[in-house]
This record gives structure tokens, C-alpha cells and sequence, in this order.
């Protein structure tokens, strides 16, 4: 990383961007021509590492690409905000980023389906609580994970006194 002063080390303040944040964009390679989707994702992170989760139809684009090529990269961000200047050049943004790479792999389990839009669900709605998906539900969706292999954080943070951050 150029911008060593910028680098988060920390898995727990990793984790609080992933956390705080509702798309990821998955980056695939369809041959050589690159591929960027925006996805609402679910996640689990233990001694195994991060997994993420995400789900959508059973068919297109985006599920060719992964069943050719299962190598993708993916992008959270957030705690966006304009720090202005008095000059075009003296204009910057904070932010807040992680960005990994991992093999994406197609869950076909009814009961790893149920564990992965479950954690899907308590990260999109907040809740922490059960989720049930009847049998037609599972059968209906496809699911799949992208274990990370490695992933980063970088942050410019705004000063102490600056607003709060956009939403985003």
C-alpha cells in the first residue's frame, strides 16, 4: 500500500467498515475483460477467516462469469465526505475502504443456503435474530460465498471537527 499513514491493520476496525456498510462490489474477469457488479452481502468472520455471502438469480452475467472463473475481488466503502479547499487541487474525500481477493464457490447445501441468507439477513436488516426459509425459498435462490485469501483496509478520516460522515 502507497499511502502507509492511511493503512488499517486492525481485523476489528476492518470489520466495523464491513459491518457499517450494506453493497459490496465483486470485480470478476469474464477473459479479459473485467466485470464489476454491486451486491447486498452477508458475512461470517472467525478463525477461518471472512467469508461473504450473497444471493441472486439462478441465472445471467454475473453467475457465467463465476462459473468460469471462481477468482474474484471485492470492495466495501463508506464514511464518505467532502473535504473542500479554496482551490480546485486543495479538494479531497474521506472514505473508509476494504478490499480482498477470494474464490467465489456456489452453495447447493439446503441447510449451508439457510445458514448463509440468514447471516445475509441480520447484516441487511440489523436484526440480530433467527431467520426460517421454507424449502420453495431455498430451492429459489442461488447463494453463493467468496472466502477471502487476504483483504485491506484504507481510511482518510476527516478532522475532529468536520460534520458527520455522508451515508453511503
Amino acid at each position: 500500500m502507497r499511502r502507509k499513514d492511511r493503512e488499517i491493520t486492525d481485523t476489528e476496525e476492518l470489520l466495523a467498515i464491513i459491518r457499517a456498510n450494506k453493497v459490496c462490489r465483486l470485480g470478476m474477469a469474464d477473459g479479459s475483460q473485467p466485470y464489476v457488479v454491486p451486491l447486498n452481502y452477508g458475512f461470517e468472520f472467525d478463525t477461518g477467516g471472512l467469508v461473504l455471502y450473497f444471493h441472486g438469480a439462478g441465472e445471467g452475467k454475473k453467475i457465467d462469469i463465476l462459473k468460469k472463473n471462481s477468482r474474484v475481488c471485492f470492495e466495501i466503502d463508506g464514511e464518505h465526505g467532502l473535504s473542500e479547499g479554496k482551490n480546485a487541487c486543495e479538494y479531497g474525500f474521506y472514505f473508509a475502504s476494504v478490499i480482498g481477493f477470494g474464490n467465489a464457490c456456489f452453495i447447493d447445501s439446503e441447510a449451508e443456503k439457510a445458514r448463509a441468507l440468514a447471516a445475509l439477513m441480520r447484516h441487511q436488516t440489523g436484526e440480530d435474530r433467527a431467520f426460517a426459509f421454507s424449502p420453495a425459498q431455498l430451492s429459489a435462490v442461488t447463494v453463493f460465498k467468496v472466502t477471502a485469501l487476504s483483504f485491506t483496509g484504507k481510511r482518510r478520516a476527516p478532522p475532529p471537527d468536520a460534520g458527520p460522515p455522508m451515508p453511503g
